[in-house]
Formats: C-alpha cells, structure tokens, sequence
C-alpha cells in the first residue's frame, strides 16, 4: 500500500466525509447526519480523530473516532474493507489509546458484518445485537390508568443517577455495556442523544392502594427524545426498580410513551432493544413494534485491548 496515513487537513474535511460507510448506507445515514449536525453546533470541535490515505495529495479513505460526552467516542468506518481501510483502522486504535478514551463504539449494519472479524482482531468486543424497533403512534391518547409521569428534571442531579441506577440493575438490555460504562457516561449519554433534555423525560409514579387510601411511590423512569429532522420521536430508556418488574406495568408506561409521541406531532416512537432481552421484546410485540432494522455493537475498552 502507497498511500500516507494522515491527520484530514482542514480543508478536505468535507471530502473525507465522503470516504465513510455511513455515507453510502441508508441504514446508517440518519446517525451520521445527527453526528455531523452536532459537530456544526459546536464551533470548537476537534477533528483530530478524522484520518485519511492519501496518495499523490488525493484521498483514497477515510476513517472518524468521533468524540462524544465524557472521554468516550463513536467510530465511523471506511467505505472499504481492504488493506487500506485495514491500516486506518489501527490508527484509528492508537489515536483512542493516545487520546485515553475510555470506550469507542462502532455500529455494523448486517452489510458490514465482514468488518466484525478485523474490528476483534484490532481489539474490539461484540457487546449486543441489537434489533431497532417502531411502532405508529397515530392517534395514541393518554391511557387511564394508575400510572402518572413526573418531570425528571424535578430530581437533583443525584437523585436522577440514582433512579437511572436502579432501573439499570439486572437490566437484560446490554449488560456487557452497562458493566463497561458509569452511570454517569450512561445518563450523559443519554442527555447527548436528546437534543431538548431534560424535556420529554419523566419519574413514572404509581398510585398504589394502602391503608390510608392511595399512596404514589416512583416506580421506574420514561425517556424520550423527539427527533427535530422527522416526525418520530425515539425512546431512550423505558426502566422498572426491580421490585416493580413483572406486573405489567411496561405495557402502560409504552401507551404513555405512544400518546407523548402523538402529542409532539410524531407519527411513530421508535427505540433500540438487545435482541437477547426476550422479555422486553415480548412486551413490544404486544405493543404492535415491528423490528426495521438489525446492527452489530462492538467497542474498545482500554482495559480489554491487547498489547
């Protein structure tokens, strides 16, 4: 291989966009395009972790580690699984390193399987498959029931950790992610995806009969993130404490979410699910979500990589 390994100069940044996976996969578009948007927001953004091959001045791929909220960072892949995209792929691994970001991610859609095997290889775990979900939320009007949703923003910033905390206990969906991530990377990850949190994000309060009449208690959290480019909205995290897990309450937190949807002018509420969480697929299935696409997580934690 002829081609030079460099930082992108200034210049070709846009070009060298162009040379990503994700530029030419409509799977991946969206994602890109959220990514790419954020960056424009934020005037002092570091580019470092775009490289390029070039030969006799001309780029030949591309690869981004684009940097996100507390040290951690996404990869974005080059359009080519050769050698090439190969030797960008290990720099890419020794920039992070030098960096000391503490987990890069990659999402492989099932037409770049073929890129799992090297992204091991260089140091990389599959973490998840995971299914993306959705559902119409048309017409959805807030349900009846003893369920009532809380501003999440009425919490201290302790006590919203806490609550993500203990929905996240013995959670099914990625559990080798939440062992690699704090609770704190997990929420400011969350507040990352969200453009408008802490709005659209909720306590979810159950009105339960005692001695005295009826007692509320929080039971579990509802996140929401409303997409401004289309009319979906996204859940981020639908979570129960532990002792409020099989009793069917999910079902009536996921109505809830629906009617949100429909009332921020959503035509339907998509989310993201560990294929091998049977449990909460089966309550999406009850709820009518159909699954419209599949991906691959994989990721490098300092601690897992070799030497």
């Amino acid at each position: 291989m002829n081609a030079t390994l460099v930082e992108c100069p200034a210049a070709q940044r846009r070009e060298a966009l162009l040379y990503l996976a994700a530029v030419h996969d409509p799977t991946l578009q969206p994602g890109l395009q959220e990514a790419l948007a954020e960056v424009k927001e934020t005037p002092t953004f570091n580019w470092q972790g775009l490289w390029v091959a070039q030969q006799a001045g001309r780029i030949e791929a591309a690869v981004w580690v684009q940097p996100l909220a507390n040290r951690t960072a996404q990869l974005w892949l080059p359009k080519m699984l050769d050698s090439t995209g190969l030797a960008l792929i290990k720099v890419a691994c020794q920039w992070v390193e030098q960096q000391r970001i503490t987990l890069c991610h990659t999402l492989l859609a099932p037409q770049q399987f073929a890129w799992q095997a090297p992204l091991v290889a260089q140091g990389m775990r599959l973490l998840a498959e995971l299914e993306h979900l959705r559902c119409s939320s048309r017409g959805r009007q807030s349900p009846t029931s003893l369920i009532t949703l809380v501003p999440f923003s009425a919490l201290t910033s302790a006590q919203q950790l806490a609550l993500v905390e203990d929905v996240s206990q013995d959670s099914l969906d990625c559990p080798a992610l939440h062992q690699l991530l704090s609770i704190d990377e997990l929420l400011a990850g969350f507040y990352t995806k969200a453009s408008q949190a802490p709005d659209h994000w909720y306590q979810v309060h159950y009105q339960e009969a005692c001695e005295i009449g009826f007692e509320k208690q929080c039971v579990g959290v509802l996140l929401l993130a409303p997409d401004p480019t289309t009319p979906r909205c996204e859940l981020l995290l639908m979570g129960l404490l532990p002792a409020w897990r099989g009793r069917g309450l999910g079902q009536e937190i996921i109505k809830h979410a629906l009617a949100l949807a429909a009332q921020m002018g959503a035509n339907e509420l998509v989310l993201t699910v560990d294929a091998s969480n049977v449990p909460a697929k089966r309550l999406y299935e009850r709820c009518r979500f159909t699954c419209y696409a599949q991906q691959r997580l994989l990721a490098w934690h300092p601690e897992e990589r070799p030497e």
